[in-house]
């Protein structure tokens, strides 16, 4: 009998075969009766079939419980005590347990034909490797499959990559994972495009993050670029290039894959939408208390604050402006309005009450590298606003997903040294024709919080911009 819905079904062609069983079974043993009984030896041969049938059933039932297949203790699948165990635990006891695995992000191309898919996740599963997401990247011939996954801690990149090619997956590519990269693809691009929306200087950090490990580089533009670059942007294998919104030509290079279709639409979708919002930073500011008494603000500047820096490089000696520029002090104002553009990073200033820009630190974006710069005005050096300014930009290197900073100045300035070597981190020096680049490991970095009212204590670390 089977169930349906929780109930036995009863087929009435099974009743009516087996009564019609019975009834021929008593005709047949009735003739046999009467057959053997008007015999001779009818007794005693009744009594030996009796003994026979009898030993034929105990025979037959002592192989059937030892032939027999593990009957489940109820028909709702729960399992004995020795059948229940922990998921993954092998019989044998003596066998070590498996970690929580490791996590790999892989790339690799299937041939679009049904079923390929299934042959990898099969290959995959056999590996005892658990499939996290899954994105398809539609290609002319092939489709790109990217996948998160677990593996058992003892397989390695090698390993993974063998078992995906005897699936039939080419140009495999893998590397390791985080727990960042558990959240749905959705909902990251979601995230980029809300950081995008609300500061101008997140659109290359967006991209580097909504594409992996590669370099985007903002180009001056030109009045070939429209010929070179068209609206909808240019895709050659691992080189995008795209209208930057405020002029000349984002190019982004991910030399060791190929972007696909999708990447590219999804790249260019976030920079339309950072065309369309216009110019933006944050306007919060913070109030400062200097040692000796003095409150200043700091918040972040553009290019509309241009003419009150270059009021401040007037202000400021050619030392200093040297020590900063590290070239002829008459192009410092040149540089000033591509330093203060969101489009290549972020610049705080320092500003006195009366509204006075006194000092200026910049966080520039280089390629996949990140640069900090400091400049103080003559006056207001070595009262803690390097350091203060230095701190929060590392900060934001930090919030941005840097791994590190690195500035570039004269072995001579020990007012830059210091303020480096105040942020506590792994600092390593180099220095090339007597400039001195000093880069900054961004392991752990403590983020200044303010007190209840809003200021932030200062220490007396020096600087000179």
């Amino acid at each position: 009998m089977r169930a349906r819905h929780g109930r036995p079904v009863h087929h009435w062609r099974r009743d009516l075969v087996e009564l019609a069983a019975l009834f021929t079974a008593v005709a047949v043993a009735d003739a046999v009766a009467n057959l053997i009984g008007h015999g001779p030896d009818g007794p005693a041969l009744l009594v030996a079939s009796a003994i026979a049938l009898a030993a034929t059933a105990g025979f037959h039932t002592w192989w059937s419980r030892r032939h027999a297949p593990p009957v489940p203790d109820s028909d709702t699948g729960a399992r004995s005590a020795a059948a229940a165990r922990p998921t993954g635990q092998s019989d044998d006891e003596s066998a070590p347990a498996e970690g929580p695995g490791a996590l790999w992000r892989m790339r690799t191309t299937v041939r679009d034909e049904p079923g390929s898919l299934a042959v990898l996740c099969t290959a995959l599963a056999e590996a005892r490797v658990d499939i996290l997401s899954l994105q398809t990247h539609p290609l002319g011939d092939g489709t790109v499959d990217e996948f998160l996954l677990r593996a058992p801690q003892a397989l390695t990149a090698t390993e993974l990559t063998r078992t995906v090619a005897r699936a039939g997956g080419a140009a495999t590519w893998v590397e390791r994972a985080d727990a960042h990269d558990l959240v749905d693809a959705p909902t990251r691009i979601l995230a980029l495009a809300t950081r995008t929306a609300l500061d101008t200087a997140e659109l290359p950090l967006a991209l580097r993050q909504l594409l992996g490990r590669c370099t985007v580089r903002s180009l001056p533009g030109k009045p070939s670029d429209a010929e070179v670059v068209p609206v909808e942007g240019v895709l050659e294998d691992t080189v995008m290039r795209l209208r930057a919104p405020g002029g000349g030509v984002l190019s982004v290079e991910r030399p060791y894959l190929p972007f696909t279709p999708t990447e590219f639409a999804r790249a260019r979708a976030l920079v339309e939408l950072d065309g369309r919002l216009g110019p933006r930073i944050p306007r919060g500011r913070d109030v400062l208390t200097l040692p000796e008494g003095n409150d200043i603000t700091v918040r972040r500047v553009d290019t509309g604050d241009l003419e009150a820096a270059r009021a401040m490089h007037e202000r400021c000696s050619p030392d200093t402006l040297a020590l900063r520029y590290h070239g002829p002090v008459s192009d410092a104002d040149r540089y000033l309005n591509h330093l203060l553009s969101p489009r290549f990073g972020r610049t705080l200033a320092a500003q006195t009450t009366s509204g006075r820009v006194v000092g200026l630190g910049h966080l520039l974006w280089d390629g996949d590298e990140t640069e900090v710069a400091l400049l103080i005005e003559d006056d207001w050096q070595r009262r803690g606003i390097g350091a203060e300014l230095l701190g929060r930009l590392v900060a934001l290197a930090v919030e941005a997903g840097c791994e590190s900073v690195y500035a570039v100045t004269r072995s001579s300035n020990t007012g830059m040294v210091a303020a480096m070597r105040g942020l506590g981190l792994p600092l390593d020096y180099q220095i090339e024709e007597g400039t001195l680049v000093i880069t900054a490991r961004l392991d752990a970095v403590p983020v200044p919080v303010p007190h209840e009212d809003g200021r932030v204590r200062l220490g007396g670390a020096a600087e000179h911009g």
